[in-house]
């Protein structure tokens, strides 16, 4: 397998397809790189080299006990990138991912990025804080936690309802819910309800004011898990010049409902840079 050892000794599983420009994949909660198959295999096959990694805890990555937040999921791509020796890199990050390469650009600046693409993203804000009230109650993310605890494996396939809007008319097979499970339950629990902390707490609005390059924001209009009005629109609007693309009806995971036009947007931007 492909992996690199980040500065703490931790072992990170990557995969990296194709050559060409790079694109670099950050992966959702509670999933691992291969949520970007469709995605990779695509635009491989249309001249890019694209890379996903296994955040640390997940998939076939290690599983330490410590590190599950973003200053360290940031340090790791860091670690990625430049192992890689990746120039004029896109980053694509899907839900949580969207905030560990935002805080990337945050902490380690863009000299190696060309651009940024968020999806689904929790960014600039998730939860709810005192001067930012219209996000996710701490108790939705309390609740989260418990039933981590409680029977992971139901809670996880009870999530994949809203998660791909099967309750508002969106349908996915049954392998594709199969494979989310199994995905998910080979993650650590502990850095699987750590994230749920990292995700519901973290302020990214100093990171994503020092985006300086172009930008494409994407998200469902019926998102249950992230809710666009206070994630993605913000995040588009503090942006300068980030265009935003919002699914009619698009659920959370909308990179298996809304596949092909997820893969032609982000193929039609890269062509753009």
């Amino acid at each position: 397998m492909s992996t690199i050892k980040t500065q703490d000794g931790t072992q990170i599983y990557y995969k990296d397809w194709g050559a060409g420009k790079p694109v670099l994949f950050s992966h959702g909660w509670p999933l691992d790189g291969d949520m970007w198959d469709s995605q990779l295999n695509f635009l491989a096959e249309r001249g890019y080299r694209v890379i996903a990694f296994d955040r640390r805890g997940f998939g076939r990555s290690d599983q330490p006990w410590e590190g599950y937040n973003y200053d360290t999921f940031a340090s790791d791509i860091n670690d990625l990138i430049t192992t890689l020796d990746l120039q004029d890199v896109t980053l694509v990050g899907f839900s949580m991912g969207g905030g560990d390469v935002s805080r990337y650009i945050g902490r380690y600046g863009t000299a190696r990025v060309k651009a940024l693409v968020l999806l689904g993203a929790v960014t600039p804000i998730f939860g709810k804080t005192a001067d930012y009230p219209q996000g996710v109650d701490s108790s939705v993310f309390e609740g989260i936690r418990d039933g981590l605890r409680k029977d992971r494996a139901q809670f996880i396939s009870d999530f994949a309802t809203p998660f791909y809007g099967i309750n508002a008319g969106q349908t996915v097979s049954q392998g594709v819910l199969t494979q989310t499970l199994n995905i998910a339950l080979l993650a650590s629990l502990k850095g699987t309800i750590d994230c749920v902390t990292a995700f519901g707490e973290t302020d990214f609005r100093s990171d994503i004011a020092k985006v300086n390059v172009p930008t494409l924001v994407i998200h469902g209009s019926n998102d249950q898990v992230v809710p666009f009005e206070s994630t993605g629109k913000v995040a588009a609007e503090m942006i300068p010049g980030a265009q935003l693309k919002v699914y009619d009806n698009g659920p959370h995971g909308f990179a298996v409902t809304h596949q092909d036009q997820l893969n032609n947007d982000l193929l039609s931007f890269l062509q753009s840079l």
